[in-house]
């Protein structure tokens, strides 16, 4: 739940994640994260998803005086709504059916430390009113009690959605956005910083040979087809590809076929299938119908996750897990 961060590895997790070198816009942000060490300024991390957003807000906690305190990170968009309230605040024995017992929430396990709200703009505006008052005193009473609970936490939010269009349609309350928006930190997609995609590679390589107990390594060639990739992914796609070239007999060859396939045109595409096996090509179909129904039925309820999971038959998480292997978003998410 937490990350242990102590006064000998601070300095170490901050000058060794890769995301600060090579890029001048990475260097503006380690200057904001030094500038507010000291404070207990709420922070808004932005950016598109998988740039890096985590390890930003574990820098921030990193540098920090709150830096031997817990990070706690919350998913807003991973929890089921009806959960939400009871998993920030926690809840009493018997506040609801199903509450056997007294249960904390995150932001009592973050009491001392950093309290982490990724997707915050997935949070509904029910719990967007009660969050801003918690914000405003760091006083709350958990579902089902009446005693006020006073907790000592940084707030640090993160979001890839347009968090100003959202106010403008109703979908996020204007003085909670004020309220998280005191430092912005804006994290650049990877495609806008490729000085460091060979930089990243190396480190994810050192990471998983390390893990895995591989000896992998990066052909020059491979090396040069990671740059030209233009990664819609960032640094989460990235990261996926050189484990996928650590752990898989096959690595370098999985890797080449992913960043490949973006710039093959339409001749050397219908090449590449009639190479394939007739077992992989209906995989490939399959995966292509799954991927359009899901988009269809999300467009139908105007992605509501909990009435798509509903009507698809399959548990919140699995659609979550699902809509991220599809590479599919909201239509307020899309690039132009």
């Amino acid at each position: 739940m937490g990350l242990p961060l102590t006064h000998s590895n601070v300095k170490d997790f901050i000058d060794h994640v890769p995301l600060f070198g090579g890029h001048p816009r990475m260097g503006e942000i380690r200057c904001i994260i030094d500038s507010i060490a000291d404070t207990d300024t709420t922070v808004l991390i932005r950016g598109e998803s998988g740039v890096g957003k985590d390890l930003i807000a574990r820098a921030v906690h990193a540098a920090s005086t709150r830096r031997e305190g817990p990070f706690v990170k919350v998913n807003c968009a991973a929890i089921p709504q009806g959960l939400l309230e009871s998993e920030f605040f926690g809840h009493e024995k018997g506040a609801f059916t199903g509450a056997h017992r007294r249960k904390p929430g995150q932001f009592e396990y973050a009491n001392k430390g950093t309290i982490y709200l990724d997707e915050i703009g997935e949070l509904p505006l029910a719990l967007q009113a009660k969050l801003l008052h918690v914000l405003q005193d760091f006083q709350f009473s958990r579902i089902g009690g009446h005693g006020i609970i006073d907790v000592d936490a940084r707030v640090i939010a993160a979001t890839n959605r347009d968090l100003e269009d959202a106010v403008t349609r109703g979908e996020f309350r204007e003085d909670l956005y004020y309220r998280l928006n005191v430092v912005e930190i804006q994290v650049p997609p990877l495609r806008e910083r490729r000085e460091e995609i060979e930089m990243l590679a190396t480190w994810f390589l050192a990471k998983f040979n390390a893990q895995y107990h591989r000896q992998k390594q990066l052909l020059p060639e491979t090396l040069a087809r990671l740059r030209e990739h233009p990664w819609p992914g960032n640094v989460r796609e990235l990261e996926n590809a050189i484990r996928r070239l650590v752990v898989l007999t096959n690595g370098e060859q999985a890797v080449e076929a992913l960043v490949g396939r973006r710039h093959s045109g339409p001749v050397e595409s219908s090449r590449q299938m009639i190479t394939e096996s007739l077992r992989e090509i209906a995989r490939r179909g399959a995966r292509e119908a799954e991927r359009k129904a899901l988009a269809e039925v999300l467009e139908r309820v105007h992605w509501n996750r909990a009435e798509a999971s509903r009507i698809l038959k399959v548990s919140y998480k699995t659609l979550l897990n699902k809509i991220c292997e599809c590479g599919l978003r909201p239509p307020s998410r899309r690039n132009p």
